[in-house]
């Protein structure tokens, strides 16, 4: 079976380009670009503090109709003033001109250091650049793909292929994140469809993710961006891209510092002639779009800065879904529960105890946690087990940490990694 990527999806071209923004000689410019104009849906952080893209883009994507994306690595454009805000526009104008399109069905991002007015004169080079060298390939999406990374050390993508009736449907996604993550990004207006979050836990297919070369650079944030070939209206992908980004993008922390210019964005071109309004198509076309949403913010925590292992946090059981999130976010967001991971060490009372300070109700006379399937914590008390067995098992790519509430029906389910030195290392040096 032929390897799906961004651009499998009927009706989209993309392309990267260096146009010297980075410090290292790497793609640095992207754009995607839809050859007609596509339904469009995206969500944004929700930090009071945003860059001049966010801005932008929040105006833009109103229409639910976009031409493509346009994106720069290197510099945020976040705490610039209107110069960030005309700069931002001047990025969506140029291009307009090379899609032949309005600057207005443009939606602009960056990622980067905060605080510097963008390089315009590299930006715009790069840009009209990357213009000419528009593709469908996978050479093309990968270009794009490696345009969007800052600290990442390796690409992220996934995708999945589906069918409705006897037609095919494909829906794939890149994004980008590493450090300075903690999403928490949301849409407003969304239409009531009466859709129920969604539970699902695959792993999505043909799911790739590709190391690159040379060293980090000095800033993150999170963006993604998804494709696909139905066509879907405006206010139903923003209904099911806001569903899909809660048990995905926004559940997934490796420092849980909320970015300024966090985005993911979603484009239907409708090249399939597919259409997803409700029902079997409807249900098809969301479970994909989680699919592919959990195996992207899966991604970024397995590459989160000086990360050695995925660390899965699952709280089963409690009175509602936002308490099971809150507590397995307070879990995942505990430095000494991260330390314990990075060292292998199973001091389960980190766990419950940061279940404990979440400010939710959680009774742990009622509770059971588990380490990598081994019970160390049942009703309020310690459980017999082999610490050098249990300890081993953590050395382990992924570490399953989870947590009964005995309590309700609700669950959820929290990415995060490791803290080691490495963490403080980059994080030490980011700016000077």
């Amino acid at each position: 079976m032929a390897e799906f990527h961004l651009l499998s999806p009927a009706g989209f071209r993309a392309s990267g380009v260096y146009a010297g923004i980075k410090s290292k000689q790497a793609p640095d410019v992207g754009l995607l670009i839809a050859d007609e104009p596509a339904s469009a849906a995206a969500v944004f952080t929700t930090n009071r503090v945003f860059a001049a893209p966010v801005k932008v883009g929040r105006a833009h994507v109103k229409s639910g109709k976009l031409r493509g994306v346009v994106v720069n690595a290197g510099n945020a454009n976040a705490c610039t003033g209107k110069q960030g805000e005309r700069d931002a526009l001047r990025m969506c104008a140029l291009a307009a001109k090379v899609a032949g399109a309005r600057p207005e069905q443009i939606l602009p991002s960056s990622t980067g250091i905060i605080g510097h007015l963008l390089p315009m004169e590299k930006l715009e080079r790069g840009i009209l650049d990357a213009g000419q060298y528009l593709g469908s390939s996978r050479e093309h999406a990968l270009l794009f793909a490696d345009a969007i990374l800052t600290t990442d050390l390796k690409r992220k993508s996934a995708a999945v292929q589906f069918k409705v009736g006897r037609e095919r449907v494909t829906l794939a996604g890149v994004c980008k994140g590493s450090g300075m993550i903690g999403p928490r990004m949301s849409l407003e207006g969304a239409v009531d469809l009466g859709l129920k979050p969604r539970a699902s836990q695959r792993a999505a297919t043909n799911l790739r993710a590709g190391r690159t070369s040379g060293t980090r650079a000095k800033h993150a944030t999170m963006l993604a961006y998804l494709t696909t070939d139905a066509q879907v209206a405006a206010p139903v992908l923003r209904k099911l891209l806001a569903g899909a980004t809660e048990g995905s993008f926004n559940a997934v922390t490796v420092d849980d510092h909320m970015s300024t210019n966090d985005t993911a964005c979603l484009l239907a071109s409708g090249a399939s002639g597919v259409a997803i309004a409700r029902g079997a198509a409807l249900k098809s076309f969301g479970d994909a779009l989680d699919e592919v949403c959990r195996a992207l913010a899966y991604q970024i925590a397995a590459d989160g800065e000086g990360a050695t292992k995925v660390v899965a946090i699952t709280v089963r059981r409690a009175k509602s879904q936002q308490i099971a999130q809150t507590i397995a976010r307070a879990i995942a967001n505990s430095p000494l529960v991260k330390c314990a991971m990075h060292g292998n060490d199973p001091n389960w009372g980190r766990i419950v105890s940061a279940a404990g300070l979440a400010g939710v109700p959680f009774d742990p006379d009622r509770a059971m946690l588990k380490l990598q399937g081994t019970a160390v914590f049942r009703a309020g008390r310690p459980l017999s087990f082999d610490a050098a067995r249990a300890s081993k098992s953590l050395a382990a790519p992924q570490v399953d940490v989870d947590l009964d509430c005995n309590s309700g029906a609700a669950s959820a389910t929290v990415w995060t990694c490791d803290l080691s030195k490495e963490y403080i290392t980059i994080n030490a040096d980011y700016h000077t």
